[in-house]
């Protein structure tokens, strides 16, 4: 066995087991940190294949931003375990057929590629060996497949302009500034005084 093998089955290894705990552990905060662990090893995966780009992508943007911001998002929120536990039951009958067409899709897949193993290199986009990654993958993100890029893009951007939209609340009480009626100058603004020659106001 050689090294990179071994490093490779050591991630795939502990990339399944956290990706498994994210799922069974009942704490959401233990979820989130066997979370970040299964970033980081998939990261270590694609590293050893040779795509530095979308490893250090996967480490500073999913580890970094996203997962930290999990991690404060489920400190920050006050939640009431014993009464989020009532009545999962009802829950269960949908929560088995989306696993079973989950299990079913993957089936499928894993079946597809074991009849015919050349599906898997046709897939392949072929990319110059001559540049490097990060360039490779620019090429093919932007010329191949960049309305597929900018969609996605799109969907973000409407996903969190509607997070914003949902979660923003006025408060009444708040104190805010008014820039327009600040400005606004109504007959009422000015007064002119007439004012005797030697007397004050």
């Amino acid at each position: 066995m050689t090294l990179p093998l071994f490093f490779f089955y050591v991630f795939s290894i502990i990339a399944v087991a956290s990706a498994a705990m994210v799922i069974f552990s009942r704490n959401p905060v233990h979820s989130v940190l066997f979370l970040i662990l299964t970033f980081v090893n998939a990261a270590g995966i694609f590293m050893l294949a040779g795509a530095e780009f979308l490893a250090l992508i996967l480490v500073v943007v999913y580890v970094g931003a996203v997962a930290v911001l999990f991690l404060f998002v489920v400190m920050m929120l006050d939640v009431d375990f014993a009464e989020m536990r009532q009545g999962i039951l009802q829950y269960a009958p949908i929560a088995a057929v989306v696993g079973i067409i989950f299990l079913l899709e993957l089936l499928l897949l894993a079946g597809t590629f074991f009849i015919s193993p050349d599906v898997m290199g046709q897939a392949v986009v072929p990319i110059d060996a001559t540049i490097d990654n990060t360039r490779a993958l620019g090429q093919v993100i932007y010329t191949r497949y960049v309305f597929l890029f900018q969609a996605a893009g799109a969907v973000l951007l409407v996903a969190m302009i509607g997070a914003i939209v949902l979660t923003l609340r006025h408060r009444t009480s708040a104190k805010r500034q008014d820039i327009a009626k600040q400005v606004a100058r109504g007959k009422d603004s000015i007064k002119v005084v007439s004012v005797k020659s030697g007397q004050g106001l």
